[in-house]
């Protein structure tokens, strides 16, 4: 494949996923990984989580702007590096907003707690698995039966 295929099969493989797993580095230097909802999954490079402006992810992103994002579902899995900030976009953030997020800020999009994070990715490594879950049990069993490479799809682009 091309590298522009690599990259679009980047963009197509987000588009399956609405959680990810969002990782910043704490102040001892530890990897710390947290649940993050993805607002918007147009992949142009960026993605974007709207957050609590009080929470140790955004503290750890003010000390340290390089994060990973990763996602898992189905039989396909997808890794992003990168960095990430806060952002002050108030019509960014009504744009993005759902009723799904007044969970947590039940105040609406004028919550002084409530803020946006863009995350600007450089790279991306992903793993499918054609036919999905059942279909990655079923390659896993035939591999161990044949003795051969489990069947699927891998890459690393830098996007």
């Amino acid at each position: 494949m091309s590298h522009e295929d690599h990259q679009a099969k980047v963009a197509e493989l987000l588009k399956e996923h609405r959680f990810a797993m969002f990782t910043t580095r704490n102040e001892h230097g530890q990897l710390v990984g947290r649940p993050f909802t993805v607002q918007e999954r147009e992949f142009d490079g960026d993605l974007w989580f709207i957050v609590a402006l009080d929470s140790p992810a955004v503290a750890q992103l003010r000390q340290d702007e390089r994060v990973g994002v990763t996602f898992s579902r189905n039989g396909n899995w997808l890794s992003l590096t990168g960095t990430a900030a806060v952002v002050d976009d108030h019509a960014k953030l009504e744009e993005l907003w759902s009723a799904g997020v007044e969970a947590w800020f039940p105040d609406g999009p004028g919550d002084p707690n409530a803020g946006l994070v863009r995350f600007e990715a450089e790279g991306a490594e992903y793993w499918d698995s054609p036919g999905g879950g059942v279909s990655t049990v079923f390659s896993f069993v035939k591999s161990k039966i044949t003795g051969e490479r489990m069947e699927g799809d891998n890459a690393k682009v830098d996007l």
